[in-house]
């Protein structure tokens, strides 16, 4: 098969022609009232929020007009969070104030994916946003992007670029596929290990015991300071939160948010470090095994024992008195050596399923640069 290389020196060894938006593609100004809708076909803030591909879940629609779109119109975000968010429409629909929608003028001289493919690139986007306008909530520059030029390579090029980053774009998509349904295994089969009976149940008999009594002692960090520099992390209610010059502890230990909207969240701490107050320490006697016992608070939500309205807090007593099942040690290594397997797969950055999705992310975006870059005529 001839590849793009030897498809550009023979269809256009001088270089290609680079134009603007508004020489290939336009605004459509026709107007539909909203009422003729459904919530699938109305393209608004939510749908970029939830960034469903143009589907909301939105129970009800606005009242009014609408700018109607059709299958194959480029839909853009078009105010700031959200300038970034870009999709094909499949559907007709209609949109709001919020989304700006593009049709090309002739499918014959650009390929609509060809198209969204050039706006979807970090160069399209850094544009945009440099031409926003207004205050809070700046919205995108419609003369701006209409004055935003592209390379127009001939169709049979055109066409073998979209082939190309499109079987890049679905292999990420079954890997994001493949990485939902093992985070929903994994969910299961935590929930399943993490389930006990009470005690006489076979091989799985456990003693149900407070952490108190597991714990050598359970009490608040003191860090009240934090930089952006430092040689040592700080943790917090959320994990990393700074960094700090002198750590104070030196081992691996389980940390809690106790206040806050993250009050119960739980997460390891491990090396040298510093705590903040708002998060509570577990430190662990040796007759459990830690990871277990990590599993097991996370699984249980400990969110929904924090107390209080706009503050909720979560107490060092509350987890002193928080019972949890303690299986045989035996029992506990083999829960820990399923549930790390399945943490690595669908969380961890370095080699996990999360890895592999970045990793094809970045080779997405170089080859869609390479591909997109073309010698002006």
């Amino acid at each position: 098969m001839e590849s793009i290389e030897q498809m550009i020196k023979r269809l256009c060894p001088k270089g290609v022609e680079w134009k603007k938006i508004s020489e290939i593609a336009y605004y459509p100004k026709v107007r539909i009232n909203t009422e003729i809708l459904s919530v699938d076909t109305y393209v608004g803030v939510e749908s970029l929020i939830k960034d469903r591909g143009g589907k909301t879940s939105s129970s009800s629609l606005p009242e009014g007009v609408a700018i109607e779109f059709l299958p194959q119109d480029i839909l853009i975000g078009n105010i700031r969070p959200y300038l970034k968010k870009i999709w094909l429409s499949d559907c007709q629909g209609g949109t709001n104030g919020d989304v700006i929608c593009i049709r090309v003028l002739d499918s014959k001289e650009v390929i609509p994916k060809y198209l969204y493919h050039n706006l979807a690139s970090d160069k399209f986007f850094d544009y945009d946003n440099s031409h926003a306008k207004g205050g809070k909530m700046p919205r995108g520059d419609k003369n701006a992007i209409l004055a935003y030029k592209i390379p127009v390579p001939p169709l049979e090029i055109q066409s073998r670029i979209v082939e190309v980053l499109d079987k890049m774009a679905t292999l990420t998509a079954e890997l994001k596929a493949e990485l939902e349904a093992r985070k929903q295994q994994y969910e299961y089969y935590r929930s399943k290990l993490l389930t006990f009976n009470e005690i006489g149940g076979g091989n799985r008999q456990v003693a149900w015991k407070k952490i108190s009594e597991i714990c050598v002692k359970v009490y608040s960090g003191r860090n009240k300071s934090k930089t952006e520099q430092g040689l040592y992390p700080v943790y917090g209610s959320t994990g990393i939160i700074g960094m700090c010059e002198s750590p104070v502890y030196n081992k691996r230990q389980i940390l809690v948010a106790r206040v806050g909207a993250n009050a119960g969240f739980v997460h390891l701490a491990d090396g040298s470090y510093d705590v903040s107050d708002n998060t509570i320490i577990i430190d662990l006697s040796k007759e459990v095994n830690q990871k277990f016992v990590f599993y097991m608070l996370r699984n249980a939500n400990l969110n929904k024992f924090a107390k209080g309205g706009g503050q909720p807090l979560l107490t060092a007593t509350q987890i002193k008195d928080f019972v949890i099942p303690v299986p045989s040690m035996e029992e506990q290594q083999r829960i820990v050596s399923i549930l790390d397997r399945f943490e690595t797969l669908t969380t961890d950055l370095q080699s996990g399923l999360p890895a592999e999705i970045e990793a094809r992310r970045q080779q997405y975006e170089y080859y869609r640069n390479k591909l997109l870059t073309f010698e002006a005529v």
